[in-house]
């Protein structure tokens, strides 16, 4: 059976603010909540043990990469990110320049963060729809700052690549990705995630 997150439309009289909505995650910590450009709350079910395994290698190899390269940090799920659009997202794992990173204030870093990363992935558990993903990923390719991004598709074993200006790349059961002229050097090792 397919899932597909829960959508909870806010009627205009009940929006929340920014701080509203940080303070709403808080206080709901066990949920995995976004929020979309039109204001409407998105609550995904948990993802399963093998899916979080499967998060957790692309968030580590994408991190020693990082830490070897250092002109960049990453960020687990957990992170969330405020769009130009006023959608809030939290990537399964993510990467932005220093340099961008470093222009924002202390406080901005401590919420979520105005900021779509320059490289986003997203999993796909077996039991969710691609739809809302792939809708997602279009919504992170009109963002400023957006380099790449991949939509890694572990029912059907392929990987979507995102970039700004040019058509989605699907690759078929890769064995590596590049992180091409974005993440010099990176290549994700797909052995552990399919």
């Amino acid at each position: 059976m397919l899932s597909s997150p829960l959508v909870v439309k806010i009627p205009p009289s009940m929006q929340m603010t920014d701080d509203d909505f940080f303070e709403f995650c808080q206080v709901n910590r066990g949920l995995r909540i976004e929020r979309n450009k039109y204001g409407e709350l998105v609550i995904m079910p948990p993802t399963g043990a093998e899916t979080g395994n499967r998060e957790g290698n692309i968030f580590g190899q994408l991190w020693v990469w990082s830490e070897q390269d250092g002109t960049g940090i990453t960020f687990s799920p957990s992170a969330g990110f405020k769009l130009s659009t006023g959608a809030e997202r939290s990537p399964d794992a993510s990467w932005i320049r220093l340099e961008r990173w470093n222009t924002l204030s202390a406080e901005q870093k401590q919420r979520f963060a105005p900021i779509c990363p320059d490289f986003v992935v997203e999993l796909r558990p077996h039991s969710d729809n691609l739809k809302p993903l792939q809708e997602k990923m279009l919504e992170y390719m009109e963002e400023p700052g957006f380099q790449l991004g991949w939509l890694i598709d572990r029912k059907n074993c392929q990987v979507y690549i995102y970039r700004p200006g040019e058509e989605v790349e699907c690759l078929d059961n890769p064995t590596t990705v590049s992180g091409d002229r974005v993440l010099p050097g990176f290549v994700l090792n797909m052995s552990k995630i399919w």
